[in-house]
């Protein structure tokens, strides 16, 4: 038997500079180094703004810490003319282990496409690192009794073109639009639904082998009162975690409780 390592992915948003960041992954690594933090049983990434990239990469390499960390967007262009974008090799050499792609906040205030994210996806991988992929429903779909369908198809709009090898490196973070920042958030019951649809849907398309090894991350108000129950699911295999990313004494109690739903599939 195998099991799917949980992960807990912190999306600071537009938050901390680059000092503020640095003290706050010194005192992250400092609660879950004083709480014996088996690293082995869940992984631990933050997503900073660019600006402060840079800085968690020296403190991380200079202290040999276990936490990665990752961006919040991406170019899907290599280099050139293009103002103010950042490409995935820049990211990379950054030593970026993951890349948010099509956050719903990038699909609309910027906005996104689905074509856009594809190339998004297929920049990320090319450069060697993961993309998490967020999907999820408007309370509209959800009204209608569609959410289960429109979050399967915007997995489906991606994953359509990649090969299996691509396919496996991806991971899914279901994230109604409803319950972010909202205060809201789904019940146990319907995260492990849609997770189990996504995951469903992956099988159909590309076998068990890499159904079975993807994470489905849950993101949408997440805290460390809900966090157990979310993750109950069967197919639920951490977090993308908001707010709650910016309070290291919540965001370590977040991994605690993930680090303990190791289970086996």
């Amino acid at each position: 038997m195998a099991s799917r390592t949980p992960l807990v992915a912190g999306n600071w948003k537009m938050n901390f500079d680059h000092l503020e960041a640095t003290y706050f992954v010194q005192k992250l690594a400092w609660l879950l180094r004083d709480a014996h933090f088996d690293f082995r049983r869940c992984e631990v990434a933050l997503m900073p703004a660019f600006t402060a990239l840079r800085s968690v990469q020296v403190l991380v390499e200079a202290d040999d810490l276990k936490i990665r960390y990752g961006a919040q967007a991406v170019s899907v262009t290599s280099q050139g003319a293009f103002t103010g974008d950042v490409s995935a090799d820049m990211l990379s050499r950054l030593g970026c282990s993951y890349v948010i792609v099509g956050h719903s906040e990038r699909r609309k205030y910027h906005p996104e496409d689905d074509a856009n994210i594809v190339d998004q996806v297929r920049a990320v991988l090319a450069a060697g690192m993961r993309p998490i992929l967020c999907v999820g429903e408007s309370f509209e779909e959800r009204r209608q009794g569609i959410e289960l369908e429109f979050a399967v198809g915007q997995v489906h709009d991606v994953t359509r073109d990649l090969s299996d090898e691509d396919a496996a490196k991806l991971i899914v973070a279901y994230e109604p639009v409803w319950a972010i920042g909202t205060g809201m958030v789904a019940t146990p019951d319907s995260a492990q639904q849609a997770a189990h649809a996504i995951r469903g849907s992956i099988r159909e398309q590309f076998g068990p082998a890499v159904a079975n090894g993807m994470r489905i991350l849950y993101g949408g108000s997440v805290t460390s009162r809900n966090a157990s129950q979310l993750i109950e699911g069967a197919d639920v295999d951490g977090f993308l975690v908001g707010g709650a990313s910016l309070d290291a004494d919540e965001y370590a109690k977040i991994c605690r409780l993930a680090a303990k739903s190791v289970r086996s599939f």
